[in-house]
C-alpha cells in the first residue's frame, strides 16, 4: 500500500521577505503549544459552544505546472476545499473555504496578513502551497495559524504522488483537527462497507472501499455472490467477510493490495460477523452446531477452531477490546437479545446491558472507553453507545433503522447505516458522540455494514 511521506527538513526563510517566493520552506511539526496558545480550542462534547472560525484560502504555487493529477494551480484550490470539507462536516468549525476565502500569493504562506483575516472575523486561517518537485512527486505545506495571537499553532508538510494529493489535505486537516480539539486524527481513513443495488427479493451486494468521505470510492467484487459484514484488517491490507458463494456460507480473506481472496472456514451452519483480533493474528467468528451458535476463535492464517462460548441460544456479534483482552458480544441467552463481556479466553461471561429493549452488534471504541450498539425496541434501531461496565448508556440517534456502528479511529464518531422506512434501501451515515451532528455519506450505490479501518501510515 501506498504511504505518505512527512518531510523532516526546514529551509531557512530570511526575514518573511518576498524571496521567499523563490523557494518556500518545508514544513515541519511545531513544539507543542504555549499555555497561551491554548486558548484557541474546539470543544468536542460542548454542543452550545460557539463553532470555531476558520478561513482556508486555497493554496497558490510559485509556478503553474502540470502534474499526472493536473495543474498545480488547480490542486491548490482542489487541497484547501478537503480541508474545508472535512473541517466543516465536523460540526465543530465555521468555515470560509477557497470558493470565498481571499486568494493569497505565494509569499504571504508563512508570512499571514492577520489585519486581513481579522477583518472578516476569522479566528483562525489555514494556509498552505502546492510545489511540483523535479522527481515527479508533488510538495503540499500547511500552516495553521491563531489570527489573535498572531502565531504559528500547525505547521507541517508532505510529499506525495500526484495521486495521492487528498491524502495530503486528510493529513493537513487531521493535523488541525488535532491541535484544535486535543483529539486524534480521523480524516486520513478507509472505509469498507456493501454496495447494494437492485429489488429487495434480488439485492446485488458488492464489496466496496473508499475514504472516509465518500472519495477514491472502488468495489472490490462482481456481485455475483452475497457477502456480508466486512471488517478490515489492523493493518488495513486485508478484509475478512462472510460469503454466500454458490449458496453456500463461507468466511473468506479479501487481500487488498494482491486483490485476491482465499477461504479461511467453510461450513454450511456459519454465521456472521467475523472480525480481526487486534493484533490481526486471529479471526472472531460465530457458527451454529447442533442448533446452538457459540463464538468460535480462529488464526487468520487457517486452523483449528477454538470454541469461546457453550451456552444455550445464539452467541454472536463479537468484538475485542483493543488490548486483545475481552470480548463483548450479543446473547439470547436470558431470553432476550443483550450485551455480554468475556475474557478473550472465554472466561468471566457476564451480562452488560439492562435497559429496556434488545442490544446488537456490539463495537469496542479504539479508546478503549465505550462500546457501541444497536438497539431494538417500539419498532425502531437506534445507535447507542456505554462504558464496558454497562453504566452511562446514551442514545445518539432517533430514526427508523439505524444499524451496526462502526468506530471512527479516534473513537469520537460512528459511521453506521440507516434503512429507509418503507423501501428498506441503506445509506451510510455518520454521527459524533453528541449526536448531534449526523450526516450522510455519499456512496455510489445503497451502502450497509460499514467497517471504519485506523489512520493510514
Amino acid at each position: 500500500m501506498k504511504k505518505l511521506l512527512t518531510l523532516t527538513a526546514i529551509l531557512a526563510l530570511a526575514g518573511g521577505s518576498p524571496a521567499f517566493a523563490q523557494d518556500v520552506p518545508i514544513a515541519t511539526p511545531t513544539p507543542p503549544a504555549t499555555q497561551e496558545e491554548e486558548g484557541l480550542h474546539a470543544d468536542v462534547t460542548d454542543t452550545s459552544a460557539e463553532d470555531l472560525v476558520l478561513a482556508i484560502p486555497a493554496m497558490p504555487t510559485a509556478q503553474v505546472t502540470s502534474t499526472a493529477a493536473g495543474p498545480t494551480d488547480e490542486l491548490g484550490r482542489k487541497l484547501a476545499q478537503v480541508i474545508d470539507d472535512d473541517l466543516r462536516n465536523t460540526g465543530l468549525f465555521k468555515t470560509t473555504g477557497p470558493g470565498a476565502a481571499r486568494a493569497i500569493p505565494y509569499g504571504e504562506v508563512t508570512a499571514p496578513d492577520y489585519a486581513s483575516w481579522s477583518s472578516v472575523n476569522a479566528q483562525a486561517v489555514v494556509q498552505g502551497y502546492i510545489r511540483a518537485n523535479g522527481n515527479g512527486s508533488i510538495t503540499v505545506g500547511c500552516y495553521l495559524y491563531d489570527v489573535r495571537l498572531q502565531s504559528e499553532l500547525v505547521r507541517q508538510g508532505f510529499v506525495v504522488s500526484p495521486g495521492d494529493w487528498r491524502r495530503a489535505a486528510h493529513k493537513c486537516a487531521d493535523a488541525i483537527y488535532t491541535r484544535l480539539t486535543g483529539e486524534g486524527p480521523y480524516f486520513d481513513s478507509q472505509l469498507v462497507y456493501i454496495a447494494e443495488q437492485g429489488p429487495k427479493n434480488r439485492r446485488r451486494k458488492q464489496l466496496a472501499i473508499m475514504d472516509q468521505d465518500g472519495a477514491n470510492h472502488r468495489f472490490l467484487t462482481n456481485g455475483q455472490s452475497i457477502i456480508l459484514t466486512p471488517r478490515l484488517s489492523p493493518k488495513q491490507n486485508q478484509i475478512v467477510y462472510m460469503s454466500y458463494e454458490n449458496k453456500k456460507p463461507s468466511i473468506r480473506i479479501y487481500d487488498i493490495g494482491q486483490r485476491t481472496n482465499r477461504l479461511l472456514v467453510s461450513n454450511a451452519s456459519l454465521t456472521f460477523a467475523p472480525r480481526f483480533s487486534p493484533d490481526g493474528r486471529s479471526v472472531l467468528f460465530s457458527m451454529a452446531v447442533a442448533g446452538n451458535t457459540d463464538l468460535y476463535r480462529v488464526a487468520a492464517a487457517g486452523g483449528e477452531l477454538q470454541r469461546l462460548t457453550n451456552s444455550p441460544g445464539i452467541d454472536t456479534g463479537g468484538s475485542y477490546s483493543p488490548d486483545g483482552s475481552r470480548i463483548v458480544f450479543e446473547s439470547d441467552r436470558g431470553g432476550t437479545q443483550q450485551l455480554y463481556l468475556m475474557d478473550a479466553d472465554g472466561g468471566n461471561q457476564r451480562r452488560i446491558s439492562f435497559g429496556g429493549g434488545r442490544y446488537a452488534t456490539p463495537s469496542w471504541s479504539p479508546r478503549g472507553d465505550l462500546i457501541a450498539f444497536t438497539r431494538t425496541g417500539g419498532g425502531a434501531f437506534r445507535i447507542g453507545v456505554m462504558s464496558p461496565g454497562g453504566g452511562g448508556e446514551r442514545l445518539l440517534t432517533n430514526s427508523w433503522g439505524d444499524e451496526a456502528p462502526s468506530w471512527s479511529p479516534n473513537g469520537r464518531v460512528l459511521m453506521f447505516f440507516r434503512s429507509a422506512q418503507g423501501s428498506g434501501r441503506p445509506d451510510l451515515w455518520s454521527v459524533d458522540l453528541t449526536g448531534v451532528n449526523a450526516r450522510r455519506i455519499p456512496t455510489p450505490l445503497d451502502g450497509s455494514d460499514p467497517s471504519w479501518g485506523p489512520i493510514r501510515p
